[in-house]
């Protein structure tokens, strides 16, 4: 990757810092060529190690990941000290957006925010998908939303390309909450679907302005999962018991209703969610026909205006 002309403080002014990273500072930034306003994430090298592997590997994928729900990554700065991704700006992540719109309903959107929303999240994973890349870390914290109510997909920096047959990838991805049970109970072997139970916990968030499984540990994780979908069994989920961690249960809690849990969510929306929420991951909704869902008629139709 060749080194970018002109020092970064002669292309880009820092206007003000927006968070700090494991590996990387963000800024809100400024061109100075054309004064548009962008992000500017900023990753310190070490002197004698370079650049973090995370780091090109996110370079690598976001450089080749075009698409409208997707954040697009403009410029590439690399120093002696620093590698600075320049990408275009968005007003603020999900998690502030619920936190900051919605303290009157205690961090629930509206229906049609959510299904514009999940509409653009889902076209996002399944352009990724299409193109053999996970994104692996889906959050509220990793989805952008700007002015226009856009929503774009961004922070690729655990995202991995995928081959067939599906390597065997580390377990330590997907902030807790997020990450699903195939992937808490130790399986390496996870594909697509893991995207899929993470955008699953998003939507569910969404209607209830809470977390839908806040864990604390791994093993509390898990706990929250069961007590809401049932202990699973060889009979509800085939292999389960071969899975790494796994651990016979103490105690098998019964699965909930949906409904009971979720009770501002319609019918196609309960339906949606069960086929994202799916013990078995092969069994869990792929994101093209997440997209066809009856829950998503009239987005489809608005867009066609």
């Amino acid at each position: 990757m060749a080194a970018a002309n002109g020092a970064p403080d002669q292309r880009y002014v820092r206007l003000e810092k927006l968070g700090e990273g494991t590996y990387a500072t963000v800024y809100k930034g400024k061109s100075r060529l054309g004064g548009e306003i962008t992000a500017l994430k900023e990753i310190h090298l070490d002197a004698e190690e370079g650049a973090p592997s995370t780091a090109i590997r996110e370079i690598s994928l976001m450089k080749e990941l075009k698409h409208p729900n997707i954040l697009r990554l403009q410029d590439v700065i690399h120093t002696e000290t620093k590698l600075i991704l320049v990408f275009e700006y968005m007003d603020q992540d999900l998690k502030k957006f619920m936190d900051s719109t919605a303290r009157s309903t205690h961090g629930a959107l509206e229906t049609t925010t959510i299904k514009s929303f999940m509409f653009q999240l889902l076209k996002g994973i399944a352009y990724c998908h299409e193109n053999r890349v996970l994104h692996r870390d889906l959050k509220p914290q990793n989805l952008l939303i700007n002015k226009r109510g856009e929503l774009k997909l961004g922070d690729f920096g655990l995202a991995r390309a995928f081959g067939i047959p599906v390597n065997t990838f580390s377990n330590e991805v997907v902030t807790l909450w997020y990450r699903p049970p195939d992937v808490l109970l130790g399986s390496r072997m996870y594909s697509t679907s893991i995207d899929i139970w993470s955008a699953g916990c998003i939507m569910a968030e969404m209607y209830t302005g809470r977390p839908l499984f806040p864990g604390t540990t791994n093993e509390d994780q898990l706990q929250k999962i069961f007590r809401m979908m049932g202990t699973p069994t060889e009979q509800t989920w085939p292999g389960v018991s071969q899975l790494p961690e796994y651990k016979p249960a103490q105690v098998i809690y019964p699965p909930q209703h949906i409904n009971q849990i979720l009770p501002t969510v319609d019918a196609c929306g309960l339906d949606l969610l069960s086929r994202m929420l799916q013990y078995q991951p092969q069994l869990r909704i792929s994101a093209k026909d997440a997209l066809n869902h009856v829950y998503f008629n009239e987005v489809r139709y608005m867009q066609f205006e």
